[in-house]
């Protein structure tokens, strides 16, 4: 029998047949046509990403949301599942199976050592030339926050913080946001 997510032998993934894949404990992602596979958060990797979520979303203003466990997809052969977002909240009026990268103002990774290759290099590329302006890369183990910006060639440094720093931005909306709060 053959499984119905499954493209056709040659044939490329698409955000569309992510549709037919069952529940289970991985998390599903596509770069230029491969299925990527990686299991779920541990629990220190999964408080982390929760605490920054609570954190963001006591300071989010109206029509912002900050979200978790929807994807972003720029082509239908690229897609992925950052730990954490910030988008447009009129985005998600618009339904479908995953944010269109113009709604997206930020995207945060909590890096795994197991997978930390993927966030470093690939998202960082691919969320760059999908126009991300904003992404965070949260270090749990190092206890550091680093802010990249978007501008010509990519993603340039802007900020690396240690914790007990508080990181004060006006993007993607005003925030403090003290590091000790979410290590």
């Amino acid at each position: 029998m053959t499984n119905p997510a499954r493209p056709g032998h040659g044939d490329a993934w698409t955000v569309d047949d992510l549709q037919g894949i069952p529940e289970d404990d991985q998390v599903y992602e596509i770069f230029d046509g491969s299925l990527l596979v990686s299991p779920h958060a541990d629990v220190f990797h999964g408080a982390v990403a929760n605490r920054l979520r609570r954190l963001l979303d006591r300071q989010a203003p109206d029509g912002v949301l900050v979200g978790q466990d929807i994807g972003v997809s720029a082509k239908r052969t690229s897609y992925f599942v950052p730990d954490l977002f910030v988008a447009r909240e009129s985005a998600v009026d618009r339904g479908g199976a995953a944010l269109d990268p113009a709604d997206v103002l930020l995207v945060v990774e909590v890096i795994s050592p197991s997978n930390a290759g993927r966030d470093l290099v690939l998202k960082r590329h691919e969320y760059a030339a999908a126009g991300i302006p904003i992404y965070w890369l949260v270090e749990p183990r190092k206890q550091t926050l680093t802010v990249l910006v978007n501008g010509v060639g990519g993603y340039r440094e802007e900020v690396f913080l240690p914790a007990g720093e508080v990181y004060r931005t006006d993007q993607p909306f005003p925030l403090a946001l003290p590091l000790a709060d979410i290590f």
